[in-house]
């Protein structure tokens, strides 16, 4: 079962609100740590309150290749969020990547309808950094 099947599962079985952010924050925790070196101002996502930063990876076929990425977060809560999106997306071919949207993901996990705007708007950020980044790879 791939990382995010397992997190949709898990979800399905979750019907508090609080229960639901203990698993974000739990999956927040599980995220690898970024070095230090990779948190710079480059990588580091534009439109979120807490600071977030996105590195990606690419190999394969460069016309359409695949697409890795590390995350980090130094909110709990956001962390997760990190960790799901990276779930989504990473290991995923370039073309995929751009025609798969995260939120609809997060509308059928109820998770979103849970997020202060901020952190929605911070979510909205990373998703679309993700898939621009996709874009440019195809472009």
């Amino acid at each position: 079962m791939s990382q995010l099947a397992q997190i949709l599962e898990d979800f399905a079985y979750l019907d508090d609100w609080e229960d639901r952010m203990s698993y974000v924050i739990e999956l927040g925790k599980a995220l690898p740590e970024l070095s230090q070196d990779k948190q710079t101002a480059e990588n580091k996502v534009q439109g979120c309150a807490s600071q977030v930063w996105l590195v990606s990876h690419s190999e394969g076929d460069p016309s359409d290749p695949i697409l890795t990425f590390e995350g980090q977060s130094d909110a709990h809560i956001v962390r997760g969020l990190v960790a799901i999106v990276l779930a989504i997306y990473s290991g995923k071919h370039a073309s995929e990547i751009v025609k798969l949207d995260a939120l609809d993901l997060f509308a059928q996990m109820r998770l979103i309808e849970y997020l202060t705007a901020q952190r929605a708007n911070g979510l909205r950020s990373m998703v679309k950094r993700i898939r621009e980044e996709a874009a440019m790879t195809l472009a």
